[in-house]
């Protein structure tokens, strides 16, 4: 199978599911940036991003896992896992990148998430920062994102 169509490493949301189906104990990732209120700054960073992984469910399925949050803080606005079905179109039209995941990795901070599935598939750029290394800065328990940070309706709001 060819993984995909500009020679990039990336595939397609469907190429993704069947590469994990075809290959167990693998994942494929995607991460998008957020960007906070919009304004006038040419500058505007990335306030966090969105990560969306296709894994296995063990039953020869697999499953979305979708997780959430500012960049260097260990608070989250999402770290939930969706079935198929509720996978949005949004995140269909995403290009993915194949990788390995393990549990420990999504209860960290959003960039070290995304540097250690870089790592895992092979594609980590040299250019890229060494976030595992860098001090971590918690929010406290009152910390709330708005869910407009995710991008996500208050219907899915639990």
């Amino acid at each position: 199978m060819e993984s995909t169509t500009s020679g990039d490493g990336r595939m397609s949301f469907e190429q993704a599911v069947h590469y994990v189906q075809q290959h167990p104990g693998q994942a494929a990732f995607a991460a998008a940036p957020v960007f906070g209120e919009r304004s006038e700054d040419e500058e505007q960073r990335a306030e966090g991003a969105r990560v969306f992984i296709v894994e296995s469910d063990g039953a020869a399925g697999w499953r979305l896992r979708f997780v959430a949050g500012p960049f260097f803080s260990t608070a989250f606005a999402a770290n939930e896992t969706m079935t198929p079905a509720e996978v949005p179109d949004s995140v269909r039209a995403l290009r993915f990148m194949p990788t390995r995941v393990e549990e420990g990795w999504l209860v960290g901070q959003v960039q070290v998430l995304i540097q250690k599935l870089m790592q895992a598939g092979g594609n980590l750029p040299a250019a890229m920062p060494d976030y595992a290394g860098a001090p971590s800065v918690g929010a406290g328990p009152e910390a709330v994102f708005p869910v407009s940070f995710i991008g996500r309706g208050p219907e899915r709001v639990q």
